[in-house]
């Protein structure tokens, strides 16, 4: 149960913040945040990372939903089984991150990506994440850490 509250709570969190950024940031606007180390912004990723297949949506849509069904019918195996609680939370990282941006490609034909980080490498300031980005990413991490061994 409280995983699947995870999933709920991760989806519904990112969709207020992307509501928020869609309603009160213009599209050029810049807003720094955390000593400048963050910047807000609003920016509408047609593509995956890095507007990897922008030019191909409908495929994109294809394999981002494959990849959601995949990761909710482990996710699923994992829950009903109640095994290893580590992947578990992993996945459900996962599985809400990657419903949220699902939805975003489906509903609106794009992701909605609102923040940066200000770095000494120019090539990963330009590129804009959103909350779920990061719940993928650590999910992943963790899957990987807890899913070697038994």
């Amino acid at each position: 149960m409280v995983y699947g509250v995870i999933v709920a709570i991760l989806f519904a969190g990112d969709f207020f913040l992307k509501k928020q950024v869609e309603e009160k940031i213009e599209k050029d606007q810049q807003h720094e945040v955390c000593g400048g180390k963050i910047v807000i912004q609003k920016y509408y990723n047609n593509g995956a990372a890095l507007n990897f297949m922008e030019k191909r949506p409908k495929v994109l849509r294809s394999f981002c939903g494959g990849i959601v069904l995949i990761v909710g019918i482990i996710w699923y195996l994992f829950l009903r089984e109640k095994r290893n609680p580590g992947v578990l939370l992993g996945l459900s990282l996962m599985l809400g991150g990657g419903a949220s941006n699902l939805y975003d490609r489906i509903i609106k034909g794009h992701v909605v990506d609102y923040f940066s980080f200000r770095t000494p490498w120019n090539w990963f300031n330009k590129i804009v994440f959103n909350i779920s980005d990061m719940f993928i990413f650590a999910g992943s991490i963790l899957v990987v850490l807890f899913g070697k061994g038994k």
